[in-house]
């Protein structure tokens, strides 16, 4: 008897290595998801908790991971890591359902007056300008940055608008990026492409197209904002 219990012990143990090499072989990839994310995110955001919560995941499927049910780990975990990601993106966020018209008068407001003046208002400025607390504007725009340049799929997740359904169909919402885009400029179009399809980060846009971050920020936040807009 004894021996069986040793034998089930060192089973157990067998499994757990071998479930913990997995997570291991796979913590690159984590990394690189997670630096990759950051990104597109705003400075306060940084990219270690990104790959604690991406490696605790990945430690978490590696145990519920069957081969025999899928061939590749990496394709069965992918998806499921960035989602825990952008559920502590989520979390972050705390601007209530009741403010999120001020994220969007904050966003109108930093494009109408970087259409101006070339770059972005002082939150002093926008405070002022809409006549609101400064911390209000502060917690608000804080929230825009932090899903803003992020895909438009993910900031329908995030964004959490009462009146957009819970879900858009992804047929319909790339007829309505093909739509909003076929009336933008070859510019602003080249923009999304790069960013959103070839995956490049603001830098190298604007060394590509030779147009200051800040400006790119604003085309993609504008264009976004379109589309989040018709979605509803």
């Amino acid at each position: 008897m004894a021996s069986a219990k040793s034998s089930v012990s060192a089973y157990k143990e067998t499994c757990l290595d071998n479930q913990n090499n997995l997570a291991v072989q796979y913590l690159p990839a984590v990394k690189a998801m997670s630096y990759r994310l950051k990104e597109r995110l705003p400075s306060s955001i940084d990219a270690t908790d990104l790959i604690s919560i991406g490696a605790e995941e990945l430690i978490k499927l590696a145990r519920r991971y069957d081969a025999d049910l899928n061939d590749s780990f990496w394709g069965y975990a992918k998806k499921r890591v960035y989602g825990a990601m952008l559920d502590f993106l989520r979390s972050l966020d705390t601007v209530s359902r009741t403010d999120r018209k001020l994220i969007k008068d904050v966003e109108k407001a930093i494009i109408a007056y970087h259409s101006d003046h070339e770059e972005e208002p002082t939150d002093e400025w926008l405070a002022k300008h809409l006549e609101e607390e400064i911390i209000k504007v502060q917690k608000a725009r804080s929230a825009a940055d932090t899903y803003g340049l992020m895909p438009i799929d993910e900031q329908m997740q995030i964004f959490g608008d009462e009146d957009t359904e819970d879900s858009v169909e992804q047929e319909e919402l790339v007829d309505i990026v093909r739509d909003i885009l076929g009336k933008m400029p070859e510019r602003e179009q080249m923009i999304i492409q790069l960013y959103f399809f070839e995956e490049l980060n603001l830098k190298e846009i604007s060394e590509i197209l030779n147009i200051t971050e800040s400006r790119i920020s604003q085309i993609i936040k504008t264009i976004t904002r379109k589309i989040r807009e018709q979605v509803k």
